[in-house]
């Protein structure tokens, strides 16, 4: 019987490495790589759930509807290395918190797909060495595929999830506002508001094979018609982002 109909144990723990391609921010045109090492934790309680995408706290559950508590975040950036942003005040790493409701659309156990619709709003918190502050709120509604045994007995899963992002203008602002104390020739002034910030396609696929993990996702990020599209510190319309996890099981 494929491992993917057994019943999966309560929790997992491991350790993994990924390695990330990531822009310095949603617009820039410099790139960065990442190799980070991971703790691998799964947990699948009633009430609190971590898993390889979240760490959430169910608040309502049916067999439809799931509103949770989930996290997001972004790395920070160094101005200096960054040639849009030189001489400009460096960005702080982000966390994002806030609720998240999950609709069902549509499942077929039998085939092992289900597709549906997230709805999360979050919070977002800057953090420095001596505080933490906040920065404004997103939301980014998607529409989310996931296809278990993309190719039978392999035990290959896909998922695939796409939408449009909303932020309000002080978020915009943290990231591509320019001062007038920081604008130059090439770098005028800049005030960005609240609004769409573009879109979002991600395709992911993972595989489990014995005591290991293989993760792999692209993320296709487009900034077309978003609001903050004019401001200097936006050098591209297009990103690609990428990276690749192997999570080793122990317990």
């Amino acid at each position: 019987q494929s491992a993917i109909c057994e019943e999966k144990p309560l929790w997992e723990l491991g350790a993994g490495l990924a390695v990330l391609r990531l822009p310095d921010y949603r617009g820039s045109d410099e790139n960065r790589y990442y190799v980070l090492p991971f703790p691998y934790l799964i947990y699948r309680g009633d009430i609190l759930r971590v898993d390889r995408e979240r760490i959430s706290g169910r608040i309502f559950k049916t067999d439809r509807l799931l509103l949770d508590i989930s996290l997001y975040g972004s790395v920070p950036v160094d101005s200096s290395r960054n040639s849009a942003r030189s001489g400009m005040p460096d960005l702080d790493p982000t966390f994002e918190i806030g609720p998240s409701l999950e609709i069902k659309l549509l499942e077929n156990k039998q085939d092992r797909y289900k597709f549906g619709i997230t709805l999360p709003v979050r919070a977002v918190f800057a953090i420095n060495s001596s505080a933490l502050y906040r920065e404004g709120f997103v939301f980014s509604p998607r529409l989310n595929f996931e296809k278990n045994d993309l190719i039978p007995e392999t035990g290959l899963n896909l998922g695939i999830s796409a939408g449009p992002m909303f932020a309000t203008s002080d978020y915009h602002s943290y990231f591509y506002s320019v001062d007038p104390e920081f604008a130059t020739a090439s770098r005028p002034t800049y005030s960005a508001s609240s609004g769409y910030s573009g879109s979002r396609l991600t395709v992911g696929l993972n595989k489990g094979y014995k005591q290991l993990i293989f993760n792999a996702f692209v993320s296709l990020d487009f900034l077309q018609g978003a609001v903050f599209e004019d401001s200097p510190l936006v050098k591209t319309k297009y990103s690609v982002i990428w990276g690749f996890a192997v999570s080793w099981i122990f317990l």
